[in-house]
This record gives C-alpha cells, sequence and structure tokens, in this order.
C-alpha cells in the first residue's frame, strides 16, 4: 500500500490545544503552587509566539526536499540551555560552528542543508526518575532551567512556574540575535575566513576546514571574473535558520498553541519544529494527543524499544494526510544495535509509502559514566553509529537524510575521543554541561566531514 497526501491540509478531528490534559502523561513536574502555574499559564498566552506559521511551513517545503533525497537535515545544539551560561559569546561561537558544518556538508556532498537548531527553547529534560540520591539525600530530580535548579538542595529543586516566564524571554533574545547575525551579514560567504575560532583553527579539522574556504573563495573569485556579483545574490549573503526543541512541558507548549486565520490550522508558536522524546511517544498518551493537531513540522525519537507495528500506528496517527516535511524519525539506538533494530523500522516505513524524513541521533544511545563518575560519550563510538546509520540506508535503499546531535561552540571537555583525543582524566578540566555531555567545536565539525564523506558515497 503506497499512500497519497491530500490536497489540503484539515485540523485534527477531536482536537484541540488543551485535549492533552484528557489522556495520561509521562515526565511533568509536580507544580506545588497549583494557583501560579494556572497564573502563569495565563502570562504566557498573553505573550507573542516565536514564531509564525508561514515560517513553519518553508521549513516543512524544505524538510519535504530532505524526504526526497535532495537535502540534508543539520540539527543540532545545547543538551539542555541554562540560565548562567546565556551570553552573546556563547551564542555567536555555536552558531559560527554550525555555519561550519554547515559548508563542509554543502561542498563536500553537493546538497543544501536544511539547519536547525536544538536551540530558543530547549530548556526542559526528561529524566530516568523522579528523584536522585547523593550522600543518602534524596530530592526532586532536575529536570532543566525550565523547570528548577541544578543545585542539589530543597529550595533549588522545587519547581517553578515561573521559571517558564524566563526560559521565554531568554528564547525571543536568543531567536532575535540569530536571526541577527544570519541576516545581517555575519553569515554571508564573504565573512567564512572569520568562522575558524581559535583554539580549533590549528587543529586538522581546523586545516581541513580552511582548505575549503580557499576553495570557496577561489570560486567567488571566479564569479567575479564572470561578471557575477556575489554580493548581489541573497543566497550567498544570508543563512535560513530555524529553531527547535523536545516538546516535553505541555502547559508551555499549549500556551503558544493558536489558530492561524488565515487556514484554521493550529501552529505551536513556541518553534517552527518540536520533537516527542522516546520516553513520551505511548500512543493514548498526552504527548501524542497534542503533536496529532499542531501543524508545524514535527520529530519523534526512535529507540531500541521501538516495533515496526508501533511505529506505523504512530505515523498514521502524527502524519494521515502523509504530507512531506512532517514528520522526522530520529533514530537514537546506540552503536552497537543500529545494524539489528534499525532495519526492520527502515523497511517497514519504505513498504507502508509513508513520507519520512530519517535522521539519526549518536548521542543518547552512546552515554557511558567514566571511571571518575563523568558522564561522558565516547566520540568514536558516534562515529560508528553515523556510519552504521549510513550503511543501513545504503542497504534498504532509502535515504539517510539528517543528523541530530548535542553540540555547543565552546572548547569544553564532556565528550572523549576525537582528534583532540580528549582523555577521560581530561573531561574535569571543562565539563560544563548542565545534563548531558555535548560535542565541541572541534569534535562537531569532524562529524561534519565524516558525514560529507558518507553522503559522496550515496550521491
Amino acid at each position: 500500500m503506497v499512500l497519497k497526501r491530500k490536497n489540503v491540509k484539515t485540523a485534527a478531528e477531536n482536537w484541540s490545544p488543551s485535549s492533552w490534559r484528557n489522556f495520561p502523561i509521562q515526565q511533568q513536574p509536580d507544580y506545588l503552587d497549583k494557583k501560579k502555574l494556572s497564573e502563569v499559564e495565563k502570562t504566557l498566552a498573553g505573550f507573542p509566539a516565536l514564531v509564525t506559521p508561514s515560517e513553519c511551513r518553508q521549513l516543512e517545503s524544505q524538510l519535504a526536499k530532505v524526504a526526497e533525497g535532495k537535502a540534508f537535515l543539520l540539527q543540532g545544539g545545547d543538551c539542555a540551555e541554562s540560565f548562567v551560561e546565556f551570553n552573546q559569546t556563547n551564542l555567536r561561537a555555536y552558531f559560527r560552528v554550525m555555519l561550519q558544518m554547515t559548508v563542509a556538508l554543502m561542498f563536500g556532498a553537493g546538497k543544501p542543508v536544511v539547519k536547525v537548531g536544538r536551540v530558543a527553547g530547549q530548556f526542559a529534560k526528561p529524566r530516568s526518575a523522579g528523584t536522585e540520591v547523593i550522600d543518602g539525600k534524596e530530592l526532586p530530580s532536575y529536570r532543566g532551567d525550565m523547570v528548577n535548579g541544578m543545585d542539589f538542595n530543597a529550595e533549588a529543586r522545587v519547581a517553578n512556574p515561573e521559571n517558564m516566564v524566563r526560559a521565554y524571554h531568554q528564547s525571543t533574545s536568543t531567536l532575535n540575535y540569530i536571526r541577527a547575525l544570519a541576516n545581517g551579514g555575519f553569515a554571508g560567504l564573504k565573512n567564512i575566513n572569520r568562522w575558524n575560532q581559535d583554539f580549533i583553527s590549528g587543529s586538522p579539522q581546523g586545516k581541513r576546514f580552511q582548505d575549503l574556504v580557499s576553495r570557496i573563495n577561489d570560486s567567488l573569485a571566479f564569479m567575479k571574473a564572470c561578471g557575477i556579483d556575489p554580493e548581489a545574490m541573497q543566497q550567498l549573503k544570508q543563512a535560513s535558520f530555524f529553531i527547535s526543541h523536545e516538546a516535553l512541558l505541555m502547559p508551555y507548549e499549549e500556551a503558544f498553541t493558536r489558530k492561524d486565520e488565515k487556514t484554521s490550522e493550529y501552529f505551536d508558536g513556541s518553534a517552527h519544529m518540536l520533537w516527542i522524546g522516546d520516553r513520551t511517544r505511548k500512543l493514548g498518551e498526552a504527548h501524542i494527543e497534542f503533536f496529532r493537531g499542531i501543524a508545524n513540522p514535527i520529530g519523534m525519537k526512535v529507540g531500541p524499544s521501538m516495533q515496526p507495528d508501533d511505529l506505523l500506528k504512530i505515523i498514521e496517527t502524527l502524519n494521515p494526510q502523509n504530507i512531506p516535511g512532517r514528520l522526522t524519525l530520529i533514530s537514537r539506538m546506540g552503536a552497537p544495535k543500529v545494524k539489528e533494530l534499525l532495519p526492520p523500522l527502515v523497511r517497514a516505513v519504505k513498504k507502508s509509502g509513508y513520507s519520512v524524513v530519517w535522521s539519526c541521533d549518536p548521542m543518547h544511545g552512546n552515554t557511558i559514566k567514566s571511571p571518575n563518575g563523568y558522564k561522558t560519550r565516547p566520540f568514536n563510538d558516534i562515529l560508528s553509529e553515523v556510519r552504521n546509520f549510513f550503511a543501513v540506508h545504503k542497504a534498504e535503499g532509502t535515504y539517510a537524510g539528517g543528523v541530530h546531535f548535542e553540540m555547543t561552540g565552546q572548547d569544553v571537555t564532556e565528550c572523549v575521543g576525537g582528534a583532540q583525543a580528549i582523555s577521560e582524566l581530561q573531561l574535569k578540566d571543562r565539563y560544563h554541561t548542565h545534563c548531558d555531555p555535548r560535542l565541541n567545536a572541534s569534535q562537531s565539525l569532524e562529524l561534519a566531514f565524516l558525514i560529507s564523506e558518507e553522503l559522496k558515497k550515496t550521491s
């Protein structure tokens, strides 16, 4: 059976922005002050949305190209944004690395890159347990700055609904600054020489990127010699960039869900793209109910426990019209499990005729604890999962369309290995994450070159 897209989207039946409240829900904070929570929800509902429906449709159109194998999705950013690390320097470093990765992918693979950040809203995190114990003391788990504080004391760990308001204001500032970088000249290719950061410029990846820069500058010079002005071409002066986060806290997401007057569709205005985590993707529960009614491009994490029949039922629920670009499936299996667990899922989706983007999250299935107690991710395992992901799709005759990873533009030491050869002993040097370990700028660029090489093999 091959499904065909209907011509017109319609609103989901028996759905409203609040219908999720009638379903069981996972991974929600226990707010003690319900009156304060209600007040915050009303306050958020009165704020302007961060994004517009037209921007969301633009992203869906670009993701449809990815689903067709004509573009590639690059989705990356912080594990969990924090209030403490929010500053212009960190944002600029992050966006710079995303641009570097984009250039490496485009120039190497010859395909457009759809850039989606885990940013301007990625404040809440699911946890494996509701509480944690340190030195015999048990407290609620840290669920991200949008919920509570990281400090291990009773006061900090109380879920505070007002944190959602602070997260909104920081998200707004973040998006405004990134838009300024994307459209104000920083992302233009004439400035490409300024993108190499000091701490990676002398590394193998920095030198490889500089070689790319030289080739691109030669190409721009050739265009000028032919009478073509690169400065007059918008594609070479600006960069399209979209924001996304895991839609975990339903009160926050409902508050920004508004009806588009032109189409009567509902869009969640907190981000261009939202995704459902592997812990909240059960049919008959609140997150699936909410996601089936919003018209944004959406993603869903696909972990080792996913079965083919369940995946097809979820796809039918989330994208019954089989709209290309609407649904991205984000595989997160763990390097050793990809070749065994991913093929049956890919095969089932292909046979059904569903249009999806297949993306790889090589981070979450490869987390370990080092002997000195730090949570980390071996870079070789991350690369191995990416390679195995591409190998599976090549064998199945499908398209490996994207990568979804946790990274920062800072020179952190959180993931071991890579060209920098970060050891377990070095983890303590610059371990700054508020939740899970992230790739640093050098490791992120190294990953981009690997993906570029894999894309060349399939082109």
